[in-house]
């Protein structure tokens, strides 16, 4: 028997909702995850590849709370991988799994430091990589962004305000697409593109 099979035959025994993706995902509640990622473990799932957050605010479906965490588990054997999705609360404290995957150790760090996650008993919980003054997690949707346009070579740019509005669909702005062509090109200011002379 796979691991997948086996994972997804104690997900089923516990109850836990199954997404049928691409990579099949499980929804695992806060106070069992725990256990359910040791079974995965055993069946089979010896790499914790990587710890994820998720902030679904003005998300346009329906979920159970704003953040998400999810384990991305491997059998590095066979190359059979499964989601571990758990949904927190803010405020709620997630117990670590570096018990079970001591290299889950860097990952939730990387959690707590976007996105404001905690871990209880992690044993060294710290930023990893924003400074330490920093007093935010940019990761988060709420974060607020930087007002600096970008600059392409072919000289037109793009102003993040409108871009954002573009992207959530409220505003079509400077950004009226979700990839492919844009659908005006005329909204899209030029700047010039003759450098001006040092004077000397």
């Amino acid at each position: 028997m796979s691991s997948l099979t086996t994972a997804l035959e104690k997900a089923k025994l516990r109850e836990y909702p199954i997404l049928e993706e691409k990579i099949k995902t499980v929804i695992a509640g806060l106070d069992t995850f725990k256990a359910f990622l040791f079974e995965c473990k055993m069946a089979g799932f010896s790499l914790c590849a990587d710890v994820m957050g998720v902030d679904y605010l003005e998300y346009t479906e329906f979920m159970p709370e704003r953040f998400a965490i999810i384990y991305n588990l491997l059998n590095p054997k066979n190359g059979e991988r499964i989601l571990v999705k758990v949904f927190v609360k803010d405020d709620e404290p997630v117990p670590t799994i570096t018990d079970i995957w001591r290299t889950a150790e860097f990952h939730e760090r990387e959690v707590f430091d976007l996105f404001g996650l905690e871990f209880s008993d992690h044993p060294d919980l710290r930023k990893i990589l924003t400074p330490e003054d920093l007093d935010a997690h940019p990761l988060r949707k709420d974060f607020p962004l930087g007002e600096t346009p970008t600059l392409f070579r072919e000289g037109r740019f793009l102003d993040p305000a409108a871009f954002r509005a573009g992207l959530a669909g409220k505003d079509a702005g400077l950004s009226g697409w979700r990839g492919g062509s844009r659908i005006d090109s005329s909204l899209v200011p030029q700047l010039p593109t003759a450098v001006p002379s040092k004077e000397r």
